[in-house]
């Protein structure tokens, strides 16, 4: 269960980092709201993740999950680069990821 809590903190993660682009500045009120929305769930998320699982290791999945998914999403909904060392660095993240959930 921790598990899933921590990979939904991560998802939102992920909401928050792509809703400050919409939020220009935070001079957007309804991305604004949404995006301080997903931080507090983030955040509330990744502590309860936390009291089953050891702290180094959620925290560093809550991140992983995070930029991996931003970095997915800024490529396909900011037309941002693709190229071989972002595909290599995800992968590394990805990998790191499993490791630390394999350890």
């Amino acid at each position: 269960m921790a598990w899933g809590i921590l990979i939904l903190a991560g998802l939102f993660e992920v909401g928050w980092a792509i809703g400050l682009k919409y939020t220009e500045g935070f001079t957007r009120f309804w991305p604004s709201l949404w995006t301080v929305l997903a931080i507090v769930a983030s955040l509330w998320l990744l502590s309860v993740a936390m009291k089953f699982l050891p702290v180094g290791t959620a925290y560093t999945i809550w991140v992983g999950v995070g930029a991996v998914g931003t970095v997915i999403l800024g490529i396909v909904l900011f037309d941002e680069p693709i190229n071989t060392l972002r595909i290599v660095s995800i992968v590394l993240i990805v990998a790191g990821i499993i490791g630390l959930k394999l350890a």
